[in-house]
């Protein structure tokens, strides 16, 4: 299984950028710990991280038939981006949507997600960790991804038999 994890646009500022809201962690050292995980459990897990909003989207059509699954944090463009949405909707790839903060407790315009409606979940609030439990998350869904397809097949076969 193959996870694209995209980052928006400042997060290659972590661990400079308004620490008491980020934190700490760079955004190599989360994804070190993500690749830790992935290696762990058997998982391809591939970086990629944007300010621009055309290479988010660029990267997320990529993903089509070469990923299982996409973690995303938009960062900013949360708020904004019609086209991420749109990419994300458009590829159908099981994908959660991370913030390191929650989003709920900071100004009001960053209440609302256009992301997260086309999204099977989303994880704030939790600081780095929100990114481990965003690669049990997905890992979880492309489990159940992989169960239904067997148990369809299962009983294409059965059909095709009788």
């Amino acid at each position: 299984m193959k996870i694209v994890v995209i980052q928006g646009p400042n997060l290659n500022m972590l661990g400079i950028r308004e620490k008491n809201i980020y934190g700490p962690m760079k955004l190599e050292d989360i994804h070190a710990q993500m690749k830790g995980f992935a290696d762990q459990n058997k998982l391809e897990i591939e970086f990629f991280q944007s300010n621009l909003e055309g290479e988010i989207v660029d990267r997320i059509q990529e993903c089509l038939g070469d990923a299982d699954g996409i973690i995303i944090n938009p960062a900013a463009y949360t708020h904004t981006s019609i086209a991420i949405r749109d990419a994300l909707s458009a590829v159908q790839i099981p994908t959660i949507e991370v913030h390191l903060s929650n989003i709920h407790q900071r100004e009001e315009f960053r209440h609302k997600s256009l992301i997260a409606p086309v999204c099977a979940g989303q994880i704030m609030g939790m600081g780095p960790f929100g990114y481990h439990l965003a690669m049990i998350g997905i890992m979880q869904l492309l489990s159940e991804v992989s169960a239904f397809k067997q148990a369809r097949q299962a009983q294409k076969k059965t059909q095709e038999q009788a």
